[in-house]
């Protein structure tokens, strides 16, 4: 055991020797590889002496597999290794062999080796390899460590002779498809996998594993020198091969175990092992290289973005050189079909093989620039094609340096790319294989500042070029009438539209300038303003375009935020919108925007804010404004409508609209008043019938019945969600206490609108959202309207909050809490706005405050925003008229956003 104890020390010390270099601070990827081989080799050292030590004789072999059997091993990456017996053995009716294999296993994590081990005869092998392909792969790289050297020999020569090359090149590329689903198809997840993701480590692994089991080559110089990959690939494979190495071994280095996600707790720390620091305001110049270049200030990034961007760009180089090498080892493992290499002639420049795009000569590109945008035309308008060629994607490779400023001054590929634009399909393809291939970045030069950028904005889960196309691919849709079911309103206002690619200009710019510091809406505005003359694009077109990319965010802020049965507010959004035109536009656009932020952010509810803005502002435009009184006796009739259809008697809904004011009927829907009429007239009637106590105790004895709240809850006419009637007696504190209940039962709520009745009674409605809603809403609604009711009638304080946990993403990008405070336009009421970093119990929090200084709220509309929350109250109370009291509200409401 001593001498077990000496080797464990020696080999963590060596380890910890080797660890140390991969830590150096710095970005220089030299002498990665030959670290990750010296621990490798460290391992191969500690195995042997522990194979000796357990006396296995010469016809058995100690055989590294996986990972570790090429020869490179990440600091916490497990030790596969294969003991490979004399075939005949049986270990399990062999007590002395069997104690020998788990004397040496045990030994092996003794020591601090992490192995994973397999027991198998050479048939063994061969059998489970015919099986199991991931099997059959680990078996591929594998390498003798110690034992007979023959047994080894016909162990590899067997599996070369099972190996059948095509149907494992089907098996991986399948396997490799089936992966890349798991991680969306994107290699710019926020937190990828720097081995398993699109672009990561594994894409590389795979070209060599099917070029080693083809016979083709071991190396990335071996595939060159066969001529499937130009030296050019070749060093830029390496290259980023590097990076990726060393961005996994310092994931492994700095959480101390294995760890091959860049998840956000740890990009910071990664980036500053790298030597990256927090970027200072830059300058940057849109129109790119040259004389007419004008600078623009950009931004600081974080050091992680800078890292992730470095990863992203990477991620996207390796994408493509896995495709290309894939492509070009399919064709010659093909080369010996019949019929193969037969194709179709397209025009003088381009032929269809097998449906895939084959350029005519591989130096295309360089001698005719104009075929570049040319490839992406005829794979958006010709029948057949579904991708690019090995041959293709290597010209449009090399070709970089030929897409300059001269490339993107050029009349014929400016008139090329708007024809891009305007074709009826294939807008959404054409343009994420333009970026894919980095054409759309060099052509458009300020869409090449954001590829790969990240948003640390919480609701976004796509880099910002990704998002662009995501809203790109949105709008398109609603133009597609195989989508219509998807949005029937938005798809019904686009089938009226004239110029579909107004849209998509749009949509490609209006993120455009995220990143450079300023306002990017106004930022992006400029660069559209600019694109559009150069593409000679007329100036009325020109101009809504230019207002779509600077308003893209106003009509969500308008419907999320401010109150909507306001004319005033209406009136005010018309007025800046001026045309039906440009509303139905913007709408368009917003819709698609939001939806392409995040699965997570878009809901029933937010549609209809939105269609509610879209209609309420048409009629505006259209010279109705609304006239309050027309529209309340309009839902009134309405309402009463919808009653007879329940029998209700008549003038049953006097007891409860007697008591209610404009404001109410001006805020709710003809269904909602006829929901709430039905509901608490039953109620009042009761109440009003009943004998009134004319003391503590009634004649009988009983005590008297005190004036409980009524709740009651339905399936949100929006499809999504429940809406929450509670009708109660006013306190100052009951909308928090309505907060809490729904804080600690795990609702979010959507949107509240508070009325008082002219009786004393608070008549509030809710739009609340569960995560098992779906499944048990029966049992749900059951729930709240008998325990919302409970927690409504109890007296006393308010509960304390919950101490709500905060999401890795909001600890790793924290966002700076704000506090807006202002009356409104007509000085009667008060508007808050909050932001903050979301957690459990935040909108408690909130009107605890609220309430501890009597602080009424008529109107609140949660937002959130993935981790972000963008809260707005209308409030009222004699506190708010005070500046001593104003201040410290808000300096309260700070701290408690802060946690």
């Amino acid at each position: 055991m001593g001498d077990l104890s000496a080797l464990r020390l020696q080999y963590r010390s060596d380890k910890a020797t080797l660890m140390n270099r991969l830590g150096v601070q710095g970005t220089s990827t030299r002498g990665v590889r030959s670290a990750l081989q010296k621990l490798s080799r460290l391992t191969d050292q500690t195995l042997r002496e522990l194979w000796t030590r357990s006396g296995f004789g010469p016809t058995f072999s100690l055989i590294a597999v996986g990972g570790y059997g090429r020869g490179e091993l990440f600091p916490y990456s497990d030790v596969d290794v294969l003991v490979l017996l004399p075939d005949g053995s049986e270990p399990d009716q062999d007590e002395a062999l069997k104690s020998r294999l788990e004397s040496f296993i045990g030994a092996c994590w003794d020591v601090g080796l992490e192995i994973g081990s397999s027991v198998r005869t050479t048939a063994d092998c061969v059998a489970e390899a015919s099986k199991d392909v991931t099997v059959q792969t680990s078996l591929l790289e594998c390498r003798l460590i110690c034992g007979g050297k023959s047994q080894f020999t016909t162990l590899v020569n067997q599996l070369n002779e099972a190996m059948d090359p095509k149907a494992f090149f089907v098996a991986k590329t399948l396997e490799m498809r089936q992966r890349h689903n798991k991680f969306e198809n994107t290699p710019y997840s926020l937190e990828p996998n720097c081995k398993e993701s699109p672009g990561g480590l594994r894409d590389l692994q795979i070209v060599l594993w099917v070029a080693k089991a083809a016979g083709l080559g071991r190396s990335w110089d071996e595939l060159a020198r066969k001529g499937l990959a130009t030296s050019l690939e070749a060093r830029q494979i390496k290259a980023n091969e590097a990076l990726l190495n060393l961005i996994r071994a310092r994931l492994h280095l700095l959480a101390n175990r294995r760890e091959d996600r860049l998840v956000f707790d740890l990009q910071n720390a990664v980036a500053e092992s790298f030597g990256f620091k927090p970027q200072v305001p830059a300058v940057i110049t849109p129109g790119g290289p040259g004389p007419h270049a004008v600078p623009v200030a950009r931004g600081a990034r974080r050091a992680s973005e800078v890292l992730m961007k470095r990863y992203y760009w990477a991620a996207k180089a390796v994408t493509q050189l896995n495709q290309i090498l894939l492509l070009n080892i399919e064709e010659r493992l093909a080369s010996d079909d019949v019929g193969v290499d037969r194709m179709r002639p397209i025009n003088e420049r381009f032929f269809d093989k097998a449906g895939m795009l084959e350029v005519a000569s591989d130096n295309l590109y360089v001698q005719h620039p104009h075929a570049i945008l040319e490839t992406f035309h005829i794979y958006q308008t010709t029948v057949g094609i579904k991708g690019l060629s090995a041959r293709t994607l290597r010209a449009l490779y090399n070709a970089r340096p030929v897409m300059n400023a001269r490339f993107r001054n050029d009349p014929v590929n400016r008139a090329a790319f708007m024809q891009i634009l305007m074709e009826p399909e294939g807008i959404t393809h054409a343009m994420r294989l333009m970026n894919q291939t980095s054409v759309l970045g060099r052509y458009l030069w300020v869409f090449r500042h954001i590829v790969g950028q990240m948003q640390h904005d919480l609701f976004h889960v796509y880099t910002v070029d990704q998002h662009i196309l995501m809203v790109l691919r949105n709008v398109r849709r609603f133009f597609i009438a195989d989508h219509s079911h998807e949005y029937p309103f938005c798809s019904q206002l686009a089938a009226g539209w004239d110029k579909p690619w107004i849209f998509y200009v749009a949509a490609l710019f209006h993120d455009i300038a995220k990143g450079r510091g300023g306002d990017h809406s106004e930022l992006g505005a400029k660069d559209v303003r600019s694109f559009c003359r150069q593409h000679g694009i007329e100036r009325e077109d020109a101009k809504l375009i230019e207002f779509l990319v600077a308003e893209h965010l106003t009509m969500s802020r308008m419907a999320q935020k401010e109150d909507l049965s306001d004319p005033d507010v209406i009136n005010a959004f018309a007025q800046r919108v001026g045309n039906e035109r440009y509303l139905t536009a913007l709408y368009l656009l917003t819709v698609a925007d939001i939806r392409g932020t995040s699965p997570k952010v878009w809901n029933a509810w937010k549609g209809k804010l939105l269609e509610d803005l879209y209609r309420y502002t048409l009629r505006s435009l259209g010279g109705r404004a609304p006239d309050p009184d027309a529209v309340i006796e309009a839902r009134k009739r309405e309402a009463l409508s919808m009653l007879a259809l329940h029998a209700l008697p008549h003038l049953a809904h006097k007891a409860l609209w007697d008591t209610l004011d404009v404001s109410y009927f001006m805020r709710h829907q003809a269904d909602e008043i006829a929901w709430h009429t039905r509901v608490l007239s039953r109620e009042l009637a009761v109440r009003a019938a009943a004998p009134k106590p004319s003391g503590p105790e009634t004649g009988d004895g009983e005590a008297p019945k005190p004036d409980n709240s009524i709740v009651r809850a339905r399936l949100s006419p929006e499809g999504e969600g429940l809406q929450v009637l509670v009708y109660a007696p006013d306190q100052h504190d009951l909308f928090a206490r309505i907060c809490g209940y729904f804080d600690n039962a795990g609702f979010s709520i959507l949107d509240a609108r508070i009325h008082t009745t002219h009786t004393g009674h608070a008549l509030d409605t809710f739009q609340v959202v569960a995560p098992t809603l779906s499944e048990h809403y029966r049992a749900l609604t059951a729930m709240v309207e008998n325990d919302l009711a409970q927690a409504i009638d109890q007296r006393g304080p308010l509960p304390a909050p919950s101490k709500g946990r905060l999401s890795r993403r909001v600890k790793s990008f924290p966002i700076t809490p704000r506090v807006d405070l202002r009356p409104d336009e007509k000085a009667q009421r008060w508007l808050l706005s909050v932001s903050a970093s979301d957690r459990a119990g935040l909108l408690y929090c909130i009107t605890r405050v609220l309430a501890r200084y009597d602080v009424s709220v008529q109107l609140a509309k949660i937002t959130t925003l993935g981790e972000r929350v963008e809260d707005t109250f209308l409030i009222s109370g004699p506190q708010l008229q005070v500046n001593k009291r104003q201040i410290e509200i808000e300096t309260e409401l700070l701290e408690t956003l802060e946690g």
